[in-house]
């Protein structure tokens, strides 16, 4: 960072860092102490569409590495693509198993990094659920290498106390993102 940029209060981004996704399974023997919290094992990776072959054929490299677990069900990864045109890898695994979760997250991102298209990533999420229904994620957003936590409602509301309240137990487990502008709703997200 040059002089100029200090003066003018220019930041440089923070890089990825994708190994703090690895924090997830941490976070979630906090969660269930603190709040009864459990994983769905269920997650998600999102990213931009992009189109051409050297990305579809990324598509079948990734579905194939998470495929290649002989324990997996055949049908246990999936891609979507929402409204608003992002695409969607789910993974799914045993409640019980989120560091295999994370490891297929960890995996997929860091193939589409590998080949090129970083700056397609966007989030990474996993979902938690309660035993009386709630249900929220934890999002990791790639760019600014920071979580936060999104309690979707119905209606596309937000459950705005569970998200606070999810964050102070978690804020020693993970990076927590600081700007709550930049708590984006994944509404309809698969993995939720």
């Amino acid at each position: 960072m040059g002089f100029l940029d200090i003066l003018l209060g220019r930041t440089r981004p923070t890089a990825p860092d994708l190994d703090r996704l690895f924090g997830l399974p941490s976070a979630a023997v906090t969660l269930r102490a603190a709040t009864g919290f459990t994983p769905t094992g269920r997650g998600s990776v999102c990213f931009s569409s992009v189109e051409g072959s050297a990305f579809a054929g990324m598509r079948q490299d990734m579905t194939d590495l998470l495929n290649a677990d002989t324990e997996r069900a055949a049908d246990s990864v999936e891609f979507s693509r929402d409204a608003y045109g992002y695409s969607w890898l789910l993974s799914r695994r045993a409640p019980d198993d989120l560091a295999s979760l994370v490891g297929d997250l960890h995996a997929v991102n860091t193939a589409l990094e590998g080949s090129g298209f970083g700056p397609q990533l966007l989030c990474s999420l996993a979902g938690f659920e309660h035993p009386d229904g709630q249900s929220f994620a934890l999002v990791y957003l790639y760019k600014r290498g920071t979580f936060y936590p999104f309690a979707p409602l119905a209606g596309e509301k937000r459950d705005n106390a569970l998200e606070l309240r999810v964050r102070a137990v978690v804020a020693d487990d993970l990076r927590i993102e600081g700007d709550l502008s930049r708590w984006f709703p994944v509404w309809g997200a698969p993995g939720l």
